[in-house]
């Protein structure tokens, strides 16, 4: 059997934790506002410590990020944070400034670092300088190519490298804009990034006090001057894994729960297959698990080089998708399945469940909306406010309803 590297899964919040391990995620990644860059991250420490001891008793690993760049005055919390750390017991901490570096090798020596991809390493130097210093894994930054990985991983055998396969991709290395805290004022190195890189850009020309509006000339490529599409490894996965990375990380603290599975789920089922057989497989049916999720379509980034032509999108900051989320189911009883709505259902309207360890998904068509609550008949049910409905055991395939558990997946068409 081939040995497969770690499948690393990000967790924003407690639903995302649940749905990684669900979906076959091997580690998880998350992050506590002040400790890390998600700044925004909406997951408090007692949910880490659950999502924690939920995945050891799955047999997972969690890794926590505490990748910011320190100040001198953050340093006075630090007795604080290492109560934390010792309280939450994760299998490592995900760190990028050297001080901090330092700090946990002298607080905390028996606990492994990795080193963050806000460290930007881009040789087998810099990966042997973090060695050196006591790093156990390195997380490359994603402007490194596929032959400069290979390269690096010859250059450095006996350190574990991790690459990005998944996620959305910044115009600035590794996160370290200063767009975003120059115009809005929320720094992107501590997770608050407003995205400028999305949005769409016109030309002002000032003459003395009065400025004259000079729109960029949209011609095919429009005007979404540095938005760039999602980056994507499947297509290239078998030459990835064929360069023996020892993890793939998936971005994405900051996404739905939605995301964090399906992603977990099509690399999952991916490497498995390759796993099985490796001249057999084919990218191409993990690719469409891929579609059913909005992007800003999909690039391989800087896995040839310099980034392709495709690498941004130009016309829009809009999902390039056909598909987004229906809901995730709640409860299975007798009855049948209860789901909690992440977009408007319709009467009518076909939901596909994603299933675990499956390519296939299981299709339903919904012939009355039920109201959770009260049982109540409607035409229709929007999202928010936890709403659900109940879909009754016979709208489902006899030999599928078995399969539906809590934190199973649906989406539908747009």
């Amino acid at each position: 059997m081939i040995k497969l590297p770690e499948l690393l899964a990000p967790a924003g919040t407690l639903d995302a934790f649940k749905t990684a391990i669900l979906y076959g995620a091997d580690a998880i990644y998350a992050g506590l506002p002040g400790f890390s860059m998600r700044a925004r991250a909406k997951i408090t420490t007692e949910e880490v410590k659950t999502g924690i001891e939920l995945a050891h008793a799955a047999g997972r690993k969690v890794y926590l990020a505490f990748n910011l760049f320190a100040h001198d005055r953050e340093y006075v919390n630090m007795p604080r944070v290492s109560e934390t750390i010792r309280y939450l017991n994760p299998d490592a901490l995900i760190v990028a400034d050297p001080g901090v570096l330092i700090w946990v090798r002298e607080h905390h020596p028996d606990m492994p670092i990795h080193i963050s991809t806000q460290a930007n390493i881009c040789s087998a130097a810099s990966v042997k300088f973090w060695q050196n210093a006591g790093a156990s894994l390195c997380v490359l930054a994603r402007e490194v190519s596929h032959a400069e990985f290979a390269a690096i991983r010859r250059a450095c055998p006996d350190i574990k490298l991790e690459i990005f396969v998944h996620g959305a991709m910044c115009m600035a290395y590794s996160g370290r804009c200063l767009l975003s805290n120059f115009i809005t004022g929320r720094p992107a190195n501590r997770g608050a990034c407003a995205q400028l890189c999305r949005w769409k850009y016109d030309v002002i020309l000032r003459e003395h006090e009065s400025g004259i509006e000079m729109p960029i000339t949209e011609d095919e490529r429009g005007a979404y001057i540095m938005n760039s599409r999602d980056l994507c490894l499947m297509p290239r996965l078998a030459e990835v894994l064929e360069s023996a990375p020892d993890s793939l990380k998936i971005e994405g603290r900051n996404r739905s729960e939605y995301y964090v599975g399906s992603v977990v789920h099509a690399y999952r089922c991916a490497l498995d297959a390759y796993a099985r057989d490796p001249e057999k497989f084919d990218p191409d049916a993990y690719m469409e698990m891929l579609n059913v999720l909005e992007s800003r379509g999909y690039t391989t980034a800087f896995f040839d080089g310099p980034v392709p032509p495709d690498a941004h999108n130009y016309d829009s900051a809009r999902s390039t998708s056909t598909y987004h989320a229906a809901g995730v189911v709640t409860a299975v009883n007798g009855d049948g399945v209860t789901m909690e709505l992440r977009n408007e259902i319709n009467a009518g309207e076909e939901i596909n469940f994603v299933l675990p360890n499956a390519v296939d998904v299981v299709t339903v068509r919904v012939e009355k909306i039920i109201n959770a609550r009260d049982d109540m008949v409607q035409p229709k049910m929007s999202a928010g406010q936890n709403n659900a409905i109940k879909i009754p055991r016979k709208w489902f395939p006899a030999e599928c309803i078995d399969k539906i558990s809590p934190y199973i997946l649906a989406y539908k068409r747009k």
